[in-house]
């Protein structure tokens, strides 16, 4: 129709979803950082309610469905066996060399294979290369003296109904230079249960009895034969180290007996893959009954397959009436905030099962404290990557291995009652044995990520990586908020959406943060740095830890006076950054390289980026320039100075030690030296954690004292 005006109308471009619920949730970053970090906080305090009962998943394990057959005989002949070991302590010149002798001697009456395994022992010693790999080889050193060799014996019974591929490793540590009845207790119940296995019909995996020498270190040892048992070494050590120490003879006489020198050897003996390990010890410690700790944590925050766990505390309470126990946090059990928390949470659990009787939420007051003090010390054994037994060597080597420890409620020299203990542990270490002989293939149906509550109690990684992820969660959006703030790249309205359209554009191609991200970097250059002094420090002799830390310390802060002063050059002024602009995307830079240095410790050590993330999230994201507070004089900003400066001491990692260290153990004893030896541990265990410490951790508390102290 002539005339008439056709108007067209553009069509509006809409965003996708994903886009503006992104943008909502960066422009109410505030926000988003307050809910989330208080539900990590509660979320984390939440998990002894929500811990679940243990149970078996693998069903071919089927604990106690068999009778014991270990009977007194096999216990007569243990109590023979510690008699004639303590004995030997009244000559305590010949008590190591006698001890072995008689040890391999009640091995080889049985018919098992058995056979002397001599080793060096290698100290724990820093070193920055061997994070994340196997240890040495072990080989025999030039310089090298024959009394510092240990010597470990094992004894191997081979299944009558298998074919040599699998084993079950018991293994009982033992001192033979400074042996004691409390030594010789574990040889017995061991012997017994040995003795019981060489004589039945069902054994379908080869059964290794190791004795470790521990007079170097239970660890030492084990690891010791752990690496010669997966690396054959094609040479004839045996005859090399009896032409080396004229005095290795005295470990086997053989002049003395043939007999012996026909059954035992210094030839290796193997069997298959080993389908799990029991550490053995016992420790009297005034019980008020019958006691079973169990120790599962491993390097990294490594644990055995919770089936594992589960056989032993439900043989041990349901056949042999141990009371079962797991690490604690003791302070923790008298903490009258927890109590009142505790007692917050039955309400609310009372609350909830009167508004629905099916509804399970809560648990009393006095079970949420235990299990909250067991959280804590699983996490912590778990975040420090350091073994709490010589369990840990074996999973090294992938094999779920637990240490038990039993404690009973007499006194060992109660001879009367001997007997039952012996029979009672001997009983117990048979039905795992059993157990786990039921299976045809490896653990694998339970869980391997989990936190202990209690004995039979556990959260498993799908519930407590909530807390973690809500933790973590504000970080990427706190630092696109301030990237977005600091260019105006967040439209207030549909007019203003095409100009930030064509001014992202812009701000990309500026590479505004590229100083920011110059400074994070050369920062985490000085994390790694600082992290590799120990091992130069520790080349110093005759210092005391203290003068290592002080030394440590002032190194660290002249190696930052110098970065500080590149930092300074003027080629930080490249891009031309307003200073309330520099600081906002310095901020920026350090939360999202946190946010991935934590991401890349969930995947080693999840407990450790669990408490790496509590400490320093809040830190990181309330850090603002103290000068911008100040001069504020509002209460508010007043307010977040002073959180800022409390964040900022709690979360730099020597005051967090020696502040736990004071909460738990008090503050009486303490020293800078305290701290030092603690890293020497992480390092000296390769750790994981060391390396978060020096190489994330520290780099961001850093950065967040510089934009703390930003000069605005």
């Amino acid at each position: 129709m002539a005339g008439t005006k056709v108007q067209s109308e553009v069509p509006k471009t809409r965003q996708r979803p994903i886009v503006r619920l992104g943008v909502l949730l960066i422009s109410h970053s505030l926000l988003v950082s307050v809910l989330c970090c208080t539900a990590g906080v509660l979320a984390l305090l939440l998990l002894p309610v929500l811990a679940k009962n243990t149970y078996i998943s693998e069903n071919a394990l089927m604990p106690g469905s068999a009778s014991s057959m270990l009977s007194n005989q096999e216990v007569s002949e243990a109590n023979k066996l510690i008699k004639d070991i303590t004995s030997l302590y009244s000559k305590p010149s010949t008590a190591a060399i006698e001890s072995r002798r008689l040890i391999a001697q009640y091995m080889s009456n049985l018919g098992a294979e058995v056979n002397y395994h001599k080793f060096h022992p290698q100290p724990n010693e820093f070193h920055p290369l061997h994070f994340f790999s196997s240890p040495d080889a072990g080989m025999i050193q030039e310089n090298f003296s024959c009394a510092s060799y240990g010597v470990n014996t094992v004894g191997v019974i081979r299944a009558p109904r298998g074919d040599g591929k699998e084993a079950i490793v018991l293994m009982t540590p033992y001192n033979s230079v400074n042996g004691d009845l409390q030594e010789a207790l574990p040889l017995g119940i061991a012997y017994s249960v040995f003795s019981l296995l060489t004589q039945v019909t069902w054994l379908a995996k080869d059964i290794i009895w190791l004795v470790a020498d521990s007079q170097y270190g239970e660890y030492a040892a084990v690891a010791a034969w752990l690496r010669d048992y997966h690396t054959p070494v094609f040479s004839d050590l045996s005859s090399l180290n009896t032409e080396l120490c004229h005095d290795s003879s005295y470990i086997l006489d053989l002049k003395e007996n043939s007999n012996l020198e026909r059954k035992i050897s210094y030839e290796f003996r193997r069997s298959g893959t080993m389908a799990a390990a029991l550490v053995l010890k016992v420790a009297y410690r005034n019980e008020v009954e019958d006691t079973l700790s169990i120790f599962a944590e491993a390097s990294n925050g490594q644990m055995p397959n919770l089936d594992l766990i589960n056989i032993v505390n439900y043989l041990a309470v349901h056949r042999q009436g141990y009371r079962v126990k797991v690490e604690k946090v003791w302070s923790l059990l008298n903490s009258k905030w927890l109590k009142i928390l505790g007692e917050i949470f039955e309400s609310l659990g009372k609350f909830v099962k009167s508004l629905n009787p099916d509804w399970k939420f809560g648990i009393p007051v006095a079970e949420y404290i235990e299990g909250t003090a067991t959280l804590a010390s699983s996490l912590y054994y778990q975040a420090i990557g350091v073994p709490t037994g010589p369990h840990g060597a074996f999973r090294d080597y992938q094999v779920d291995a637990i240490t038990l420890e039993i404690s009973p409620r007499v006194s060992f020299n109660n001879k009367d009652r001997r007997n039952d203990f012996l029979l009672q542990g001997g009983r117990l270490i048979e039905g795992v044995i059993r157990s786990v002989n039921n299976l045809l293939e490896k653990f694998h149906q339970s869980f391997f990520l989990y936190l202990l509550t209690s004995p039979s109690k556990f959260v498993s990684v799908g519930v407590y990586m909530i807390a973690f992820a809500l933790l973590v969660a504000p970080l990427p959006v706190v630092a696109a908020s301030l990237y977005a703030e600091t260019h105006n790249l967040i439209p207030t309205s549909e007019k203003e959406k095409s100009a930030a359209d064509d001014e992202l554009g812009s701000v990309i191609r500026s590479w505004k943060w590229l100083n920011s991200a110059k400074r994070v970097f050369i920062v985490h250059l000085w994390g790694a740095m600082v992290s590799l002094f120990p091992y130069f420090i520790s080349q110093i002799p005759n210092c005391t830890p203290t003068t290592n830390f002080h030394v440590w310390f002032l190194l660290s802060v002249f190696s930052l006076v110098i970065l500080k002063w590149i930092l300074g050059s003027p080629f930080s002024q490249l891009c031309g950054l307003q200073p309330q602009e520099e600081w906002a995307i310095l901020k920026s830079v350090t939360i999202s390289s946190f946010f991935i240095g934590l991401c890349l410790m969930s995947v080693i050590n999840f407990a450790t980026a669990e408490i790496g993330a509590l400490l320093m999230v809040p830190t990181s994201l309330m850090a603002h320039p103290l000068k911008l507070d100040v001069r504020g004089g509002r209460f508010l900003r007043f307010s977040r100075a002073i959180c800022n400066l409390v964040l900022g001491v709690i979360s730099f990692p020597p005051a967090t030690f020696f502040i736990l260290k004071g909460m738990f153990e008090g503050y009486s004893g303490i020293n800078a030296g305290d701290f030092w030896n603690w890293v020497e541990s992480l390092w000296a265990w390769n750790s994981a954690t060391y390396l978060y410490i020096g190489m994330v951790h520290l780099p961001c508390w850093i950065l967040c004292v510089h934009v703390l102290l930003h000069p605005c």
